[in-house]
């Protein structure tokens, strides 16, 4: 236990003082006085207890004011500070939003699937800074790097395909997440891009952008997203939805080479649970160990001891009214 003011413990002069001055009188008084054969009568009376407990209100007094004088120093505990190793790095999920993500040999369809496995990679890591980037035939940045988990998954349910104009360039949201990334001084930073076809779209090619990642030292795990041959997707017709049989394309060659170039690897997801097994592989690859000081936790104790001075105050009060007013 500390004092947070403990220059103010030198208050406690002042119950000190009450009390020497309390007993100067009590000492110094001149009772009058009467000559008798016996005190008998007298000790029946209890007076003797109740020159006892004319003393308590006093007691109960000083003692409130010394614990309020120790409540407004502060009184604190701390526990002692330990060094945690944990394991964070920065990361950046690079997602693919074209109407090509709805096809459905995921289950519900592929962008559902890629987010809620995506969502459950973000709770298991609680000490990197992730941030999302979309793409489709343009992109933009969903969410920054951050450690605010709760914002990152709201942002990541909020993804649909119908965000921004249709196509897929690779290139462009590469190079988004690369640029919200260069500037970080993590010890290890990674770009994890999900898609599901070939690059049509985009001013930067993905190979450039690749390249500007490894410049900035960005590792890059690519994963292709889709069933082997061909896969359902809904296709909208004047009678309502039909589920129609596509063709999967997915340029891994493009994807392998991105992922060599600046150090990661590329993976091919044709269900859910081979998805959730990239993401647990990717997961604990990427560890980079750093120790962390954790933070004193403080304990606030003047409550005690001002609970402890209501407490004399209320008894003072109750002895004054129903105690010694009665006494004879």
């Amino acid at each position: 236990m500390f004092f947070e003011y403990p220059r103010l413990l030198w208050l406690e002069v002042i119950p000190v003082l009450l009390v020497l001055h309390y007993l100067y009188l009590e000492l110094s008084e001149r009772n009058p006085h009467l000559r008798v054969s016996t005190i008998v009568p007298w000790m029946r009376t209890g007076r003797g207890l109740m020159n006892v407990i004319r003393h308590f209100p006093f007691l109960l007094r000083t003692l409130a004011l010394v614990m309020i004088i120790i409540a407004i120093a502060r009184p604190r505990s701390s526990e002692q500070m330990d060094r945690v190793d944990t394991e964070g790095i920065d990361i950046m999920l690079a997602m693919d939003v074209s109407t090509s993500m709805l096809a459905r040999d995921f289950t519900p369809d592929r962008i559902s699937a890629a987010k809620d496995i995506a969502i459950e990679f973000i709770s298991q890591r609680p000490y990197d800074r992730m941030g999302i980037v979309v793409f489709a035939g343009e992109s933009y940045t969903q969410c920054p790097l951050t450690t605010d988990r709760a914002t990152l998954i709201n942002l990541m349910k909020e993804i649909s395909t119908d965000l921004i104009e249709d196509g897929t360039a690779i290139g462009n949201g590469l190079a988004t997440a690369v640029a919200r990334m260069k500037d970080s001084d993590a010890k290890s930073r990674v770009i994890i891009l999900l898609t599901d076809g070939v690059n049509n779209r985009g001013e930067i090619t993905p190979q450039m952008a690749a390249e500007i990642a490894k410049t900035y030292g960005i590792r890059v795990y690519t994963i292709g997203v889709g069933a082997n041959g061909m896969a359902p997707y809904p296709v909208m017709t004047p009678w309502g939805v039909d589920i129609q049989k596509v063709q999967v394309e997915i340029d891994e060659d493009l994807l392998s080479e991105i992922a060599s170039s600046t150090g990661g690897r590329y993976f091919r997801a044709t269900d859910n649970t081979k998805l959730m097994e990239i993401y647990n592989e990717i997961n604990q690859m990427e560890k980079a160990r750093i120790t962390v000081d954790s933070f004193p936790v403080y304990k606030e104790l003047f409550p005690g001891y001002a609970f402890v001075a209501l407490v004399a105050l209320l008894l003072e009060l109750v002895l004054k009214l129903f105690v010694i007013r009665r006494l004879p």
